[in-house]
Protein backbone atom coordinates (compact mmCIF):
# COMPACT_ATOMS: atom_id res chain seq x y z
CA UNK A 1 0.00 0.00 0.00
CA UNK A 2 1.23 3.31 -0.81
CA UNK A 3 2.19 6.23 1.88
CA UNK A 4 -1.35 7.95 0.62
CA UNK A 5 -3.07 5.24 1.20
CA UNK A 6 -2.56 4.73 4.51
CA UNK A 7 -3.07 8.62 4.92
CA UNK A 8 -5.95 8.75 3.72
CA UNK A 9 -7.54 5.76 5.93
CA UNK A 10 -6.63 8.13 9.32
CA UNK A 11 -9.24 9.19 11.37
CA UNK A 12 -9.68 12.72 11.27
CA UNK A 13 -8.06 13.40 14.47
CA UNK A 14 -5.27 11.79 14.06
CA UNK A 15 -4.43 13.85 10.34
CA UNK A 16 -5.38 17.30 12.45
CA UNK A 17 -2.58 15.63 15.54
CA UNK A 18 -0.69 14.80 12.99
CA UNK A 19 -0.72 17.80 10.93
CA UNK A 20 0.45 20.12 13.86
CA UNK A 21 3.15 17.70 15.21
CA UNK A 22 4.61 18.11 11.61
CA UNK A 23 4.22 21.37 11.69
CA UNK A 24 6.18 21.71 15.27
CA UNK A 25 8.93 19.63 13.70
CA UNK A 26 9.13 21.67 10.63
CA UNK A 27 9.08 24.86 12.98
CA UNK A 28 12.11 23.32 15.52
CA UNK A 29 14.38 22.84 12.04
CA UNK A 30 13.87 26.30 10.91
CA UNK A 31 14.37 27.51 14.52
CA UNK A 32 17.53 25.61 14.65
CA UNK A 33 18.89 27.59 11.52
CA UNK A 34 22.04 30.11 12.48
CA UNK A 35 19.67 32.68 10.68
CA UNK A 36 16.84 32.56 12.88
CA UNK A 37 19.08 33.30 16.49
CA UNK A 38 21.05 36.53 17.47
CA UNK A 39 23.61 34.77 19.04
CA UNK A 40 24.27 31.13 19.17
CA UNK A 41 21.83 28.58 17.76
CA UNK A 42 18.78 27.57 20.13
CA UNK A 43 19.30 24.54 22.29
CA UNK A 44 16.86 21.43 20.68
CA UNK A 45 14.18 21.59 23.53
CA UNK A 46 13.89 25.35 23.44
CA UNK A 47 13.55 24.79 19.54
CA UNK A 48 10.98 22.26 19.79
CA UNK A 49 8.99 24.15 22.42
CA UNK A 50 8.75 27.44 21.03
CA UNK A 51 7.80 26.09 17.77
CA UNK A 52 5.06 23.99 19.91
CA UNK A 53 3.87 27.30 21.49
CA UNK A 54 3.50 29.12 18.27
CA UNK A 55 1.68 26.12 16.65
CA UNK A 56 -0.56 25.07 19.18
CA UNK A 57 -1.41 29.24 19.92
CA UNK A 58 0.01 29.32 23.17
CA UNK A 59 2.36 32.07 23.84
CA UNK A 60 4.54 30.36 26.81
CA UNK A 61 8.43 31.24 26.22
CA UNK A 62 11.74 30.58 27.22
CA UNK A 63 13.40 32.95 25.75
CA UNK A 64 12.67 36.75 24.77
CA UNK A 65 11.19 36.61 21.19
CA UNK A 66 12.12 40.21 19.69
CA UNK A 67 15.50 39.77 21.92
CA UNK A 68 16.53 36.45 20.66
CA UNK A 69 15.71 35.79 17.72
CA UNK A 70 16.18 37.99 14.38
CA UNK A 71 13.62 39.04 11.81
CA UNK A 72 13.93 34.98 9.96
CA UNK A 73 13.37 33.98 12.95
CA UNK A 74 10.52 36.14 14.28
CA UNK A 75 8.78 35.45 11.01
CA UNK A 76 9.04 31.54 11.22
CA UNK A 77 7.48 31.68 14.56
CA UNK A 78 4.77 34.30 13.14
CA UNK A 79 4.07 31.45 9.48
CA UNK A 80 4.07 28.93 12.65
CA UNK A 81 1.23 31.19 14.56
CA UNK A 82 -1.27 31.75 11.69
CA UNK A 83 -1.00 28.45 10.83
CA UNK A 84 -1.96 26.75 13.84
CA UNK A 85 -4.14 29.29 14.39
CA UNK A 86 -6.02 28.17 11.35
CA UNK A 87 -5.15 24.85 11.24
CA UNK A 88 -2.81 22.89 8.96
CA UNK A 89 -5.51 20.75 7.67
CA UNK A 90 -7.76 24.16 6.93
CA UNK A 91 -4.54 25.95 4.80
CA UNK A 92 -3.37 22.61 3.01
CA UNK A 93 -6.85 21.61 2.03
CA UNK A 94 -8.00 24.88 0.79
CA UNK A 95 -4.37 24.76 -1.72
CA UNK A 96 -5.43 21.48 -2.61
CA UNK A 97 -8.91 23.14 -3.94
CA UNK A 98 -6.63 25.50 -5.65
CA UNK A 99 -4.14 23.43 -7.41
CA UNK A 100 -7.16 21.54 -8.36
CA UNK A 101 -6.16 17.99 -6.63
CA UNK A 102 -8.76 15.89 -5.26
CA UNK A 103 -9.53 16.21 -1.40
CA UNK A 104 -9.79 13.44 0.77
CA UNK A 105 -13.33 12.11 1.65
CA UNK A 106 -11.47 12.21 5.58
CA UNK A 107 -9.93 15.37 4.89
CA UNK A 108 -13.63 16.86 4.42
CA UNK A 109 -14.49 14.97 7.77
CA UNK A 110 -11.81 16.73 9.85
CA UNK A 111 -12.85 20.49 8.68
CA UNK A 112 -16.03 19.50 9.23
CA UNK A 113 -15.48 18.49 12.63
CA UNK A 114 -12.88 21.87 13.07
CA UNK A 115 -15.57 24.54 11.50
CA UNK A 116 -18.88 22.98 11.93
CA UNK A 117 -21.31 22.34 14.73
CA UNK A 118 -24.10 21.02 12.65
CA UNK A 119 -23.02 18.80 8.97
CA UNK A 120 -23.39 21.50 5.77
CA UNK A 121 -22.12 20.87 2.17
CA UNK A 122 -20.60 23.94 1.69
CA UNK A 123 -17.77 23.11 4.30
CA UNK A 124 -15.43 24.18 1.16
CA UNK A 125 -16.96 27.79 0.81
CA UNK A 126 -16.91 28.35 4.20
CA UNK A 127 -13.03 27.46 5.00
CA UNK A 128 -12.11 29.83 1.90
CA UNK A 129 -14.74 32.21 3.50
CA UNK A 130 -12.75 31.77 7.12
CA UNK A 131 -9.32 32.43 5.55
CA UNK A 132 -10.38 35.44 3.97
CA UNK A 133 -12.42 36.56 7.16
CA UNK A 134 -9.41 35.93 8.46
CA UNK A 135 -6.87 37.73 6.55
CA UNK A 136 -9.12 40.70 6.51
CA UNK A 137 -9.62 41.07 10.70
CA UNK A 138 -5.74 40.71 10.78
CA UNK A 139 -5.15 43.64 7.77
CA UNK A 140 -7.86 45.87 9.96
CA UNK A 141 -5.64 44.91 12.71
CA UNK A 142 -2.52 46.04 11.89
CA UNK A 143 -3.37 49.31 10.15
CA UNK A 144 -5.06 50.33 13.47
CA UNK A 145 -1.84 49.30 15.07
CA UNK A 146 0.42 50.69 12.94
CA UNK A 147 -1.25 54.08 14.05
CA UNK A 148 -0.16 53.36 17.55
CA UNK A 149 3.49 52.64 16.88
CA UNK A 150 3.96 54.82 14.01
CA UNK A 151 4.35 57.63 16.65
CA UNK A 152 7.73 55.99 17.74
CA UNK A 153 9.21 53.61 15.59
CA UNK A 154 10.17 53.98 12.09
CA UNK A 155 7.07 53.62 9.81
CA UNK A 156 8.65 50.09 8.32
CA UNK A 157 9.48 48.77 11.38
CA UNK A 158 6.02 50.10 13.15
CA UNK A 159 3.99 48.20 10.18
CA UNK A 160 6.44 45.09 10.77
CA UNK A 161 5.73 45.01 14.84
CA UNK A 162 1.23 45.75 14.14
CA UNK A 163 1.28 42.72 11.83
CA UNK A 164 3.19 40.44 14.32
CA UNK A 165 1.36 41.77 17.05
CA UNK A 166 -2.05 41.68 15.09
CA UNK A 167 -1.88 38.01 13.77
CA UNK A 168 -0.52 37.09 17.24
CA UNK A 169 -3.40 38.63 18.90
CA UNK A 170 -6.23 36.97 16.34
CA UNK A 171 -5.04 33.71 16.53
CA UNK A 172 -5.14 33.88 20.70
CA UNK A 173 -1.38 33.29 20.66
CA UNK A 174 0.12 35.59 23.25
CA UNK A 175 3.77 36.38 21.37
CA UNK A 176 4.97 39.54 21.78
CA UNK A 177 7.88 41.25 20.55
CA UNK A 178 8.34 42.94 24.07
CA UNK A 179 9.98 41.68 26.71
CA UNK A 180 7.20 42.80 29.34
CA UNK A 181 4.59 41.55 27.07
CA UNK A 182 2.43 44.31 26.28
CA UNK A 183 2.86 46.19 30.16
CA UNK A 184 4.55 49.26 29.22
CA UNK A 185 1.62 50.31 26.94
CA UNK A 186 -1.54 49.09 29.35
CA UNK A 187 -2.27 52.83 29.29
CA UNK A 188 -3.01 53.36 25.62
CA UNK A 189 -6.31 52.72 24.53
CA UNK A 190 -6.13 52.22 20.78
CA UNK A 191 -3.70 49.31 21.42
CA UNK A 192 -5.50 47.87 24.16
CA UNK A 193 -8.86 47.96 22.28
CA UNK A 194 -7.36 46.92 19.15
CA UNK A 195 -5.42 43.51 20.62
CA UNK A 196 -9.11 42.75 22.86
CA UNK A 197 -11.26 43.08 19.63
CA UNK A 198 -8.76 40.77 17.71
CA UNK A 199 -8.57 38.18 20.62
CA UNK A 200 -12.32 37.99 20.86
CA UNK A 201 -12.76 37.67 17.01
CA UNK A 202 -10.55 35.10 16.78
CA UNK A 203 -11.50 33.72 20.10
CA UNK A 204 -15.63 33.21 19.00
CA UNK A 205 -14.68 30.55 16.62
CA UNK A 206 -14.60 30.74 12.79
CA UNK A 207 -17.93 29.19 12.89
CA UNK A 208 -19.69 32.26 14.83
CA UNK A 209 -18.02 34.66 12.57
CA UNK A 210 -19.32 32.89 9.56
CA UNK A 211 -23.03 32.78 10.88
CA UNK A 212 -22.58 36.31 11.94
CA UNK A 213 -21.14 37.49 8.52
CA UNK A 214 -23.98 35.69 6.76
CA UNK A 215 -26.50 37.00 9.43
CA UNK A 216 -25.64 40.60 8.73
CA UNK A 217 -25.56 40.11 4.78
CA UNK A 218 -29.03 38.72 5.22
CA UNK A 219 -30.12 41.83 7.65
CA UNK A 220 -29.12 44.64 4.49
CA UNK A 221 -31.04 42.03 2.58
CA UNK A 222 -33.59 42.90 5.07
CA UNK A 223 -34.63 39.04 5.19
CA UNK A 224 -35.12 37.76 8.00
CA UNK A 225 -32.83 34.93 9.52
CA UNK A 226 -32.18 33.71 13.20
CA UNK A 227 -28.54 32.98 14.93
CA UNK A 228 -27.51 29.64 15.08
CA UNK A 229 -28.08 28.53 19.13
CA UNK A 230 -24.27 27.43 19.16
CA UNK A 231 -23.91 31.46 17.99
CA UNK A 232 -25.83 32.71 20.50
CA UNK A 233 -24.76 30.16 23.22
CA UNK A 234 -21.15 31.44 22.47
CA UNK A 235 -21.63 35.16 22.26
CA UNK A 236 -23.78 35.20 25.47
CA UNK A 237 -21.33 32.89 27.29
CA UNK A 238 -18.13 35.11 26.52
CA UNK A 239 -20.00 38.68 26.62
CA UNK A 240 -20.70 36.90 30.45
CA UNK A 241 -17.22 35.98 31.06
CA UNK A 242 -15.85 39.26 29.94
CA UNK A 243 -17.78 41.19 32.12
CA UNK A 244 -17.52 38.87 35.55
CA UNK A 245 -13.81 38.74 35.09
CA UNK A 246 -12.98 42.36 34.74
CA UNK A 247 -15.36 43.01 37.41
CA UNK A 248 -13.70 40.76 39.92
CA UNK A 249 -9.84 41.88 38.77
CA UNK A 250 -11.30 45.29 39.36
CA UNK A 251 -12.22 44.20 42.47
CA UNK A 252 -9.27 41.88 43.65
CA UNK A 253 -6.62 44.26 42.03
CA UNK A 254 -7.66 48.02 43.31
CA UNK A 255 -4.48 50.29 42.06
CA UNK A 256 -2.52 51.30 44.80
CA UNK A 257 -3.52 54.72 46.56
CA UNK A 258 -1.18 57.60 45.68
CA UNK A 259 0.19 56.11 42.17
CA UNK A 260 -0.69 52.94 40.42
CA UNK A 261 -2.71 53.32 37.54
CA UNK A 262 -4.35 56.51 35.61
CA UNK A 263 -8.22 56.58 35.11
CA UNK A 264 -8.06 55.22 31.63
CA UNK A 265 -6.09 52.28 33.04
CA UNK A 266 -8.70 51.65 35.80
CA UNK A 267 -10.73 50.09 32.90
CA UNK A 268 -8.30 48.94 30.33
CA UNK A 269 -6.18 47.09 32.90
CA UNK A 270 -9.10 44.87 34.25
CA UNK A 271 -11.12 44.85 30.89
CA UNK A 272 -7.87 43.56 29.06
CA UNK A 273 -7.07 40.39 31.38
CA UNK A 274 -10.12 39.36 31.65
CA UNK A 275 -10.31 39.10 27.73
CA UNK A 276 -6.29 37.68 27.22
CA UNK A 277 -6.67 35.11 30.21
CA UNK A 278 -9.12 32.79 28.81
CA UNK A 279 -7.08 32.48 25.56
CA UNK A 280 -4.05 34.85 24.50
CA UNK A 281 -1.79 35.55 27.19
CA UNK A 282 -0.24 39.17 26.33
CA UNK A 283 -0.86 40.92 29.97
CA UNK A 284 -0.34 44.86 30.66
CA UNK A 285 0.40 43.94 34.09
CA UNK A 286 3.04 41.79 35.85
CA UNK A 287 0.93 38.30 36.66
CA UNK A 288 4.03 37.29 39.24
CA UNK A 289 2.96 39.65 41.55
CA UNK A 290 -1.00 39.83 41.07
CA UNK A 291 -2.53 38.14 44.43
CA UNK A 292 -3.27 34.34 44.59
CA UNK A 293 -7.53 34.91 44.47
CA UNK A 294 -7.08 36.85 41.38
CA UNK A 295 -4.34 33.91 39.79
CA UNK A 296 -7.20 31.48 41.18
CA UNK A 297 -9.54 33.63 39.09
CA UNK A 298 -8.09 33.39 35.90
CA UNK A 299 -7.16 29.94 36.04
CA UNK A 300 -10.92 29.31 35.90
CA UNK A 301 -11.13 31.63 33.01
CA UNK A 302 -8.41 29.89 31.09
CA UNK A 303 -9.60 26.38 32.01
CA UNK A 304 -12.79 26.93 30.32
CA UNK A 305 -10.73 29.36 27.62
CA UNK A 306 -12.11 30.36 24.43
CA UNK A 307 -15.28 29.19 21.90
CA UNK A 308 -14.95 26.10 19.70
CA UNK A 309 -13.53 26.08 16.25
CA UNK A 310 -11.75 29.13 17.31
CA UNK A 311 -7.88 29.76 17.67
CA UNK A 312 -8.03 28.55 21.29
CA UNK A 313 -7.64 25.93 23.64
CA UNK A 314 -9.72 25.23 27.32
CA UNK A 315 -12.50 23.32 27.37
CA UNK A 316 -14.37 25.87 25.88
CA UNK A 317 -17.05 28.46 26.18
CA UNK A 318 -19.95 26.29 24.84
CA UNK A 319 -19.24 23.72 27.77
CA UNK A 320 -19.24 25.92 30.45
CA UNK A 321 -22.86 27.11 29.30
CA UNK A 322 -24.01 23.35 29.09
CA UNK A 323 -22.70 22.71 32.30
CA UNK A 324 -24.46 25.72 33.99
CA UNK A 325 -27.67 24.73 31.81
CA UNK A 326 -27.67 21.19 33.16
CA UNK A 327 -27.33 22.37 36.54
CA UNK A 328 -30.46 24.73 36.28
CA UNK A 329 -32.66 22.06 34.82
CA UNK A 330 -31.75 19.17 37.59
CA UNK A 331 -32.24 21.82 40.18
CA UNK A 332 -35.65 22.23 38.83
CA UNK A 333 -36.16 18.37 38.19
CA UNK A 334 -36.73 18.66 34.40
CA UNK A 335 -35.10 15.95 31.97
CA UNK A 336 -34.17 17.74 29.01
CA UNK A 337 -31.58 20.80 28.82
CA UNK A 338 -32.85 23.46 27.16
CA UNK A 339 -30.89 26.52 25.64
CA UNK A 340 -32.61 29.12 23.60
CA UNK A 341 -35.79 27.66 23.14
CA UNK A 342 -33.71 24.42 21.98
CA UNK A 343 -33.57 21.27 23.58
CA UNK A 344 -29.45 20.12 23.63
CA UNK A 345 -29.19 16.39 22.81
CA UNK A 346 -28.55 13.83 26.08
CA UNK A 347 -25.32 13.24 24.16
CA UNK A 348 -23.84 16.46 23.77
CA UNK A 349 -24.87 17.04 27.39
CA UNK A 350 -22.83 13.76 28.27
CA UNK A 351 -20.15 14.45 26.16
CA UNK A 352 -19.66 17.63 28.17
CA UNK A 353 -19.38 16.58 31.39
CA UNK A 354 -17.07 13.84 30.34
CA UNK A 355 -14.82 16.17 28.94
CA UNK A 356 -14.91 18.04 31.84
CA UNK A 357 -13.97 15.55 34.07
CA UNK A 358 -10.47 14.27 31.81
CA UNK A 359 -9.34 17.61 31.32
CA UNK A 360 -9.03 17.78 35.00
CA UNK A 361 -7.68 14.56 35.04
CA UNK A 362 -4.98 15.44 32.67
CA UNK A 363 -4.43 18.66 33.91
CA UNK A 364 -4.25 16.88 37.40
CA UNK A 365 -1.99 14.47 35.98
CA UNK A 366 0.56 17.02 34.18
CA UNK A 367 0.81 19.12 37.85
CA UNK A 368 1.95 16.07 39.65
CA UNK A 369 4.76 15.66 37.17
CA UNK A 370 5.74 18.69 36.88
CA UNK A 371 5.99 19.02 40.54
CA UNK A 372 7.51 15.94 41.18
CA UNK A 373 10.48 17.01 38.22
CA UNK A 374 10.45 20.85 38.82
CA UNK A 375 10.07 21.22 42.65
CA UNK A 376 11.49 18.26 43.67
CA UNK A 377 8.76 18.26 46.73
CA UNK A 378 9.73 21.95 47.79
CA UNK A 379 7.09 23.74 49.34
CA UNK A 380 6.04 27.29 47.42
CA UNK A 381 6.13 26.29 44.04
CA UNK A 382 2.29 24.77 43.79
CA UNK A 383 0.77 27.53 42.61
CA UNK A 384 3.07 28.61 40.01
CA UNK A 385 3.60 25.03 38.47
CA UNK A 386 -0.49 24.76 38.33
CA UNK A 387 -1.22 28.27 37.09
CA UNK A 388 1.67 27.22 34.28
CA UNK A 389 -0.34 23.65 33.39
CA UNK A 390 -3.86 25.33 32.92
CA UNK A 391 -2.01 27.69 31.12
CA UNK A 392 -0.84 26.00 28.64
CA UNK A 393 -3.83 23.48 28.54
CA UNK A 394 -6.42 26.81 27.52
CA UNK A 395 -3.75 27.27 25.07
CA UNK A 396 -3.34 31.06 26.95
CA UNK A 397 0.28 31.28 27.48
CA UNK A 398 0.52 33.91 30.64
CA UNK A 399 2.76 33.05 33.33
CA UNK A 400 4.31 33.51 36.55
CA UNK A 401 7.49 33.46 35.60
CA UNK A 402 8.17 29.72 35.46
CA UNK A 403 8.48 28.88 31.91
CA UNK A 404 12.19 29.93 31.68
CA UNK A 405 13.08 28.11 34.57
CA UNK A 406 12.17 24.54 33.80
CA UNK A 407 14.12 21.46 32.95
CA UNK A 408 14.02 19.64 29.80
CA UNK A 409 11.46 17.06 31.41
CA UNK A 410 9.22 19.99 32.36
CA UNK A 411 9.50 21.52 29.41
CA UNK A 412 8.32 18.70 27.78
CA UNK A 413 5.11 18.29 29.87
CA UNK A 414 3.84 21.57 29.15
CA UNK A 415 4.64 20.94 25.66
CA UNK A 416 2.70 18.19 25.89
CA UNK A 417 -0.06 19.82 27.53
CA UNK A 418 -0.38 22.33 24.90
CA UNK A 419 -0.68 20.46 22.49
CA UNK A 420 -3.20 18.23 24.27
CA UNK A 421 -5.05 21.81 24.80
CA UNK A 422 -4.81 22.41 21.22
CA UNK A 423 -5.91 19.24 19.85
CA UNK A 424 -8.79 19.07 22.01
CA UNK A 425 -9.56 16.33 24.72
CA UNK A 426 -12.81 15.22 22.52
CA UNK A 427 -10.57 14.59 19.24
CA UNK A 428 -7.18 12.60 21.05
CA UNK A 429 -10.00 10.36 22.97
CA UNK A 430 -11.16 9.76 19.25
CA UNK A 431 -7.93 9.13 18.19
CA UNK A 432 -6.69 6.55 21.06
CA UNK A 433 -10.15 5.24 21.86
CA UNK A 434 -12.05 5.39 18.78
CA UNK A 435 -15.30 7.50 17.69
CA UNK A 436 -18.11 4.73 17.18
CA UNK A 437 -20.43 3.91 19.88
CA UNK A 438 -20.83 0.74 21.22
CA UNK A 439 -23.60 -0.70 23.36
CA UNK A 440 -21.77 -2.76 26.46
CA UNK A 441 -23.24 -4.80 28.51
CA UNK A 442 -26.80 -3.31 30.47
CA UNK A 443 -27.29 -5.49 33.88
CA UNK A 444 -30.24 -4.89 36.41
CA UNK A 445 -30.52 -1.76 38.10
CA UNK A 446 -29.61 -0.75 41.39
CA UNK A 447 -29.35 2.41 43.31
CA UNK A 448 -26.55 3.95 44.80
CA UNK A 449 -26.53 6.91 47.53
CA UNK A 450 -24.76 10.07 46.69
CA UNK A 451 -24.41 13.70 47.47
Amino acid sequence: MTIRHHVLKLHPGTLVLASFLLAIAGGALLLKLPMATVAGPIPWVDALFTATSAVCVTGLVVVDTGGYFTVFGQCVILALIQVGGLGVMTISVTLFQWLGRNVSIRQRMAMQDLFAHTPREDIFSLVKTIILLTLGVELIGTLLLTLHWARELPLGRAVYTAAFHAVSAFCNAGFALFPDSLVRYRGSPLLNLTVCGLIVAGGIGFPVLYDLRGWLRDRRRHQRTRLSIQTQTVLLTTLILIVSGALMFAYLEPPAPGGGRGPGERVLAPLFQSITCRTAGFNTVDIASLRDATLAMMMVLMFFGASPGSCGGGVKTTTLALLAAFTVSRVRRRRRVNLFHKSVPSETVARSLSLVLVAIGIVGAILFLLLLGEAGGARGTFLACLFETVSAFGTVGLSMGLTPELGTWGKCWIALMMIVGRVGVLSLGYIFVGAAAGGGVEYSEENLMIG
